[in-house]
């Protein structure tokens, strides 16, 4: 698929403050990560791999195709850094995986069967339900 521990070398963070209550602290510490990967500068992936990568994230990569991915669930940065290189890993892992091509199966000639007498017996019931034709 790819080498995990090349393309973290090729990735891009920054440290900024935390939005939302927290007191005095949190003015003056940056815990929240940001992670940045060029997909198009990319020496890890291959064509195919990026080029499946631009269709599959095309909301989140940005005009220059680059993703942004931000973590401040934790107090403490390192934990948000972990935090955001495992769901970057999981994310492209989850993208790159090819779908199997669907098998259509035939189907059974006995649900054939039961489908088309299930339909006589309809038809039958709401001819019988109609009022009898006098001549």
């Amino acid at each position: 698929m790819f080498d995990e521990h090349a393309i973290l070398h090729e990735l891009g963070f920054k440290a900024i403050r935390s939005s939302g209550a927290g007191g005095q602290h949190v003015n003056k510490t940056s815990s929240k990560v940001e992670l940045t990967f060029d997909l198009e500068n990319s020496q890890v992936l291959l064509e195919e791999q990026k080029a499946v990568l631009r269709t599959n994230l095309l909301t989140r990569l940005t005009k220059a195709n680059v993703l942004i991915m931000q973590c401040g669930e934790s107090r403490s940065q390192h934990k948000n850094k972990s935090i955001i290189i495992h769901r970057f890993l999981e994310l492209l892992k989850a993208n790159l995986v090819e779908d199997k091509e669907r098998i259509p199966t035939k189907i059974p000639r006995a649900v054939v069967r039961k489908r088309l007498t299930n339909k006589r017996k309809n038809s039958v019931k709401k001819t019988n339900r109609k009022p009898p034709e006098v001549d």
